[in-house]
């Protein structure tokens, strides 16, 4: 046969296959709703146009919880044709409120699970494109130059060394901390899970607004340490940036996803993305030293760079605690709430008898003292104390408190009023204890 007629009869086949996969064959614009920095929208965007002519992606970025927020309040005249980001429980909130569509990807090849957790949604209305994991991202200069030691898990940060040189992102204003900060409580449980995470709080420089604030203040030396998603110290260290990143004990492996909106304006060509990011090509986009996600199809990773994290084959990403999303949608408005109320909005406060605590500790190392230690412990309880219990949290009073949108509902500013006095009273009377038992040492 010869080479022309081969080369025909191939271009005829692929032809006949987008045909068969798409109801119209993709093309024009799509409207891709983001979380996602342009250091991996950009690549896809190129790669996508690239393999689709005639098509252009245009990207709208916002963060998880804003997205969500437009996508409902813009419904009646839909202009989005993919919403991407990594919080599952902010897909399963979508397809909660009908903002999704179904779509079964026709790509073969992709493993169900990911570690403890589902790839796709079993109903089909959103789809694992990613995998990304929680943990530590540190600058290894600064770390040297303030002789500071390497963390190993979450609860090192709440040593007197790391004070006031950790950063992290508020969970209500980016989607990837609050799974961090779900998946710390599923771990280690509620009432422990929230003593950890105020005892490293009380070692925050500071609590910025947005994911990407932290990696570049590590990046850059501003701050020594970052609590971040897996990809931003990557990428970092991809790029010659001197960082280092550790998985906790208490972490999981969960996948960024893309779904397309209900009603979307250009269907076929949302289709057309979704199957593209599953492909082998897509796939391999993730391996950019600007990315450096974790791919969902396994065999992608034999492209990858050396040390290239695997979790379909690391023992050390292999034990990851199971994450239950729906727990984490059903008490997420809460639990960022809870994490404003007793951290970010009073991060001073809390610093303060941090350091009051520290500086106690550091006296009775000198010489101990048994009452001066009753006394730190009565203060740590302080801390650690919560307004709400787990359950609490899901009563349906509390869960209807948080769904009057941008206009707050009375009943939230009644608890947000009451949560934030709860911390405050509290870490006044900790601080106290914590300056008694200074006195007491010496």
């Amino acid at each position: 046969m010869p080479h022309s007629r081969a080369i025909a009869i191939l271009v005829a086949l692929s032809q006949a296959m987008v045909g068969a996969a798409f109801a119209q064959a993709p093309a024009g614009k799509i409207t891709v709703l983001t979380s996602f920095s342009k250091d991996l929208t950009d690549p896809f965007k190129k790669a996508f146009e690239t393999a689709y002519p005639g098509t252009t992606l245009e990207v709208q970025n916002r963060n998880t919880n804003a997205g969500v927020k437009f996508l409902d309040e813009t419904r009646s005249a839909n202009q989005v044709d993919i919403f991407w980001a990594s919080a599952p429980d902010a897909f399963e909130v979508l397809k909660g409120k009908n903002l999704l569509q179904i779509y079964k990807p026709k790509a073969v090849g992709i493993p169900e699970m990911v570690g403890a957790y589902p790839i796709n949604d079993k109903a089909g209305f959103y789809s694992g494109f990613a995998a990304s994991g929680y943990g530590i991202m540190w600058n290894e200069r600064y770390v040297k130059a303030n002789k500071l030691p390497a963390p190993k898990d979450w609860s090192d940060l709440a040593g007197a060394a790391y004070f006031d040189h950790v950063s992290i992102a508020a969970p209500s204003r980016s989607g990837t901390t609050h799974l961090t900060i779900e998946t710390i409580l599923q771990g280690e449980g509620w009432d422990k899970g929230w003593r950890t995470i105020k005892e490293m709080a009380g070692n925050f420089r500071n609590v910025t607004e947005r994911s990407f604030g932290v990696p570049d203040a590590v990046n850059s030396g501003q701050v020594g340490y970052g609590i971040v998603i897996d990809f931003f110290a990557f990428s970092a260290q991809a790029s010659g940036f001197p960082v280092k990143f550790v998985y906790p004990k208490v972490t999981t492996i969960v996948p960024a996803n893309v779904g397309i909106v209900a009603n979307a304006p250009n269907k076929a060509t949302a289709e057309a993305f979704v199957e593209f990011l599953l492909s082998p090509a897509g796939q391999e986009v993730l391996l950019d030293k600007h990315i450096r996600r974790l791919p969902v199809r396994a065999e992608t990773y034999a492209k990858a760079p050396p040390d290239y994290p695997n979790p379909f084959k690391d023992a050390a990403l292999a034990g990851q605690i199971p994450f239950d999303s729906l727990l984490s949608e059903h008490r997420s408005a809460a639990v960022d709430t809870l994490f404003d109320q007793l951290i970010t909005f009073q991060l001073d406060a809390l610093k303060s008898v941090t350091k009051a605590i520290h500086d106690a500790e550091a006296t009775l190392a000198k010489k101990d003292n048994a009452a001066a230690r009753a006394k730190l412990k009565e203060a740590r309880d302080l801390i650690a104390a919560m307004p709400v219990t787990d359950a609490q949290v899901l009563l349906p009073e509390i869960k209807a408190a948080f769904t009057g949108g941008k206009q707050k509902t009375a009943r939230q500013a009644e608890l947000e009023q009451k949560w934030a006095a709860f911390g405050k009273g509290h870490y006044a009377e900790a601080k106290a204890k914590a300056e008694e038992a200074s006195k007491l040492a010496k």
